[in-house]
Formats: C-alpha cells, structure tokens, sequence
C-alpha cells in the first residue's frame, strides 16, 4: 500500500506542480517571490497541508519517569544553561516538526525521514518569532515547511526560504544530534523528554520499513546518485557545505580537519530500517565538535540529499 500510494503522488503531483494548483491550500503564501527555479521541483508527498501534523508546545516529562526502549534515537538539544532535552524520533516520525521553547529560545525541532535529516531551527527571525507546519510537499524527496505566519516555504534540509515573503531567508541552525535514548538518559538525569502526543498514531513503528536497505530513494527524488561511488542512502555528516561519510568515520574513529573534530558517540537503532524502531539495525551515533570543544550545528543526512542540496560542496573522503 506505501509503494502505491508512493507512486500515485509522484504522478498526481508531476501533474500538479503549478502555484495555481495550491493557492486554496495556502491563500497567503506570495508565489511571485521565490528562489527555487523550476515549479516542477516540488513534489506532492501525498498528505495535503497539516496532513502530518506538527506539534507546538509539547507536554515534557523527566528522564527519570519515562519508559523508551534504550536503543531508540533522540534528537537530543543542549543549550547553554537549560535543561537538556530529547525528541524521541518515533514522535517525530509522525509529526516531523515540533514547535517548542527552550528557556528565551523558541527552537523548531524538524525530523525529514526520507533524507534521514534531523536539525533544529532557531524560530526567530528579524524580531519576530514563527511557527512552522508541514506544506505536504516534497523537494529532491525533503520536506517544505511553512510559517504560519506568512504561509511562506522552508527547505528543511537548509533552514532556507524558498517560496513567500520570506524566500532567501535562513533560519538560525541550533547545535543539536541523534543518538540512542539511554545515551541521552545516563548524561542527563535530570533533563526532560517529550511525553507522548495525544494523537492516534503507531508510535514507535517505522511506516518506511526497508528504507535504509534501498538502492535509490523512493520516486520522490528524480535528481542525480552522489559523486564518488558514495551510494545515495549512505550517511554523511554534514557541517555547512562540506561531508564526511559516516563510513569514513567508523573506520578512523575520530576525524579532525578543516576546523571540526568528529567522534564516534556509540549506536542507536536505525529509525528507518525495521518495522519496530526498537529492535531495528543499529547505526552509529556521532558528535560534532569545533576546535575548542564547541558543539557544532550539523546534520546526518543521506548522501543524496547533500548532493542535491549543495552540488558543490565538498566530500571530505579523506584520501
């Protein structure tokens, strides 16, 4: 029924990637301004506007009275002098957007499963503060948010205006990573996890199943294979315009160049692998530092989704 509907989007949307075609979704979204140059670049994903529902002001609990399964992954963000938090990825999977505040800071915590892209935004921009939901598009297989306060469009993968009054604008990227549930627990016992949201979703189950194993992504995504032989699911670490295979850092452990030290942070289940997230394949779990410590801003995207949004970046492969 996924490959079906998959396919069914694909070709309704190929039909439908005109302005004309989404006004009545987005009535105050101001097409005329946009960066991106083809219409035809953007996808139906199939669920319309809000169809996967983004969550705002989430209910938090302490570390100490949640029971997840110790593999799973979190989107664990740290900010200087507030409590540590985690997002559980198998809310994110259902939601990919979560509208949250973290002391003074309003933060949009974002999860794309199908570029494997997990970042956290800064939601203030030019004095005033957005809220972001889920378009329902799809841009080389991305995710579009949109603000609701301009209805304009985001690339999440780049935290980048596209579409509105907002196109080449760019959003504040936060220090934030993935990692398994019990990392993020034993450091912070005292830190707080998002509760469960109040909707009928199968929390916890993985609707992409097989999605790592695959060649290419799914039709989304019409674009060009990475460079290199780099197979297009494989894991990259993104740092700005440069990335370094997940590959390369299992084999050296620990990679220190061009500024950014990268390290081994131990294994968490795959989101994107088993139909039960918890008891999926396990993959690696990273930290990105600078120089003197420092977390970094970064992603761990699949490569074909750092080719085809920065086609000429750099591919830090170490030879």
């Amino acid at each position: 029924m996924l490959a079906f509907g998959l396919a069914l989007a694909v070709v309704t949307s190929a039909a439908r990637a005109d302005p004309d075609a989404w006004r009545h979704e987005f009535p105050r979204t101001d097409f005329s301004n946009r960066t991106i140059d083809d219409w035809s670049e953007i996808m139906s994903g199939g669920p319309g506007r809000d169809g996967i529902p983004a969550l705002s002001d989430p209910a938090m609990i302490a570390v100490e009275d949640a029971a997840l399964p110790p593999r799973e992954p979190v989107i664990a963000l740290e900010l200087s002098g507030e409590t540590p938090r985690a997002y559980p990825l198998r809310y994110l999977m259902w939601h990919e957007i979560v509208n949250d505040a973290v002391g003074e800071v309003p933060v949009a915590v974002t999860f794309c499963p199908l570029c494997n892209s997990a970042l956290t935004f800064d939601r203030r921009l030019d004095g005033e503060v957005l809220s972001f939901g889920v378009t329902g598009k799809l841009r080389a297989s991305d995710m579009v948010m949109y603000d609701h306060q301009t209805e304009s469009w985001w690339q999440q993968a780049m935290g980048e205006g596209i579409v509105g009054t907002h196109a080449g604008a760019q959003l504040e990227l936060l220090p934030s990573w993935m990692e398994s549930w019990d990392a993020f627990a034993a450091r912070n016992p005292g830190g707080l996890v998002m509760a469960e949201p109040d909707y009928p979703r199968s929390y916890g189950q993985n609707p992409y199943a097989g999605y790592d194993s695959r060649d290419r992504p799914y039709p989304f995504f019409t674009g060009e294979a990475p460079p290199h032989d780099v197979p297009a699911l494989a894991r990259v670490v993104r740092v700005g315009e440069r990335a370094w295979p997940m590959d390369r850092l299992a084999r050296e452990g620990e990679i220190e160049e061009a500024g950014v030290r990268l390290t081994m942070a131990g294994e968490q289940a795959s989101a994107l692998d088993g139909r039960n997230i918890a008891g999926a394949t396990g993959v690696a779990a990273v930290r990105v530092r600078d120089a003197a410590g420092r977390g970094l801003a970064h992603d761990v995207m699949f490569a074909f989704a750092f080719h085809a949004f920065y086609p000429d970046g750099d591919w830090m492969l170490g030879e």
